[in-house]
């Protein structure tokens, strides 16, 4: 049952996950790092006005509202939360959830996620839908926390919440990396090519994956990295290697 706050614990796949049902939850989100965010959307999708592209964790939409503004008006977000979608400051935003996208098959340009991926239980099975709605040669921007323990960069949150630092767990279901990344991409056609790490405000890995043509090895996004360094080159070609 959902406590009055609208904030619960339950327990998944093994691990204690968190409704996001929650109007508290959602007014946490602060259009802070916006700005910083649009321009990684610029950079890294390089968007065409009459792209459609998919933001999905959304949550009230600042960075949506921008995006269709400044790049690609026929940009829309999808949030688990429905009172995120409710307090919305844009418009085409929907309550959905990344593990089962209510879209038709190729039906977006590209797609990008900002801090979502970390909460979603089953993350193998999310990277599948967004294969599944993104076209051939879209790409997928992706933005997530380098927590050297999990859930340490929401300790502030969970005192929020639960008033309990050690619940952030709760809140950070995974710890991810980008190698760890591509071992759940697994099946799909999805593959890195870009993958960096900023250390302004929080660290943060950035990595850029792109649909390809047939289902991708796992372990060939790592293997042109060492090639490329056993030949002394910086990097391989379209991939920005972490050191």
């Amino acid at each position: 049952m959902v406590s009055p706050s609208g904030i619960v614990a339950k327990r998944r796949t093994g691990v204690m996950t968190m409704s996001y049902r929650s109007r508290k939850y959602a007014m946490l989100n602060k259009p802070i790092e916006i700005d910083r965010h649009l321009a990684r959307v610029r950079r890294y999708l390089r968007l065409k006005s009459d792209d459609r592209v998919l933001e999905i964790g959304c949550s009230r939409g600042f960075l949506t509202q921008r995006v269709r503004k400044e790049l690609s008006p026929q940009t829309i977000g999808v949030d688990l939360n429905p009172e995120a979608i409710s307090n919305s400051v844009t418009d085409e935003l929907y309550v959905m959830d990344a593990q089962s996208l209510a879209f038709e098959d190729e039906s977006f340009d590209h797609l990008y996620s900002f801090h979502c991926i970390e909460h979603i239980p089953d993350l193998p099975r999310a990277f599948r839908e967004m294969d599944r709605v993104l076209k051939p040669g879209g790409r997928v921007l992706l933005v997530y926390p380098a927590e050297p323990i999990r859930g340490l960069y929401v300790v502030p949150t969970a005192l929020i919440l639960f008033g309990n630092a050690l619940r952030a767990r709760e809140i950070h279901l995974h710890r991810l990396w980008p190698s760890k990344i591509e071992r759940m991409l697994g099946g799909t056609s999805l593959a890195i090519t870009q993958t960096a790490l900023d250390f302004l405000l929080t660290p943060q890995f950035i990595t850029v994956l792109e649909k390809v043509a047939a289902p991708v090895p796992v372990g060939a996004w790592r293997r042109s990295v060492r090639t490329a360094r056993r030949l002394r080159l910086r990097q391989p070609v379209g991939v920005e290697a972490i050191r």
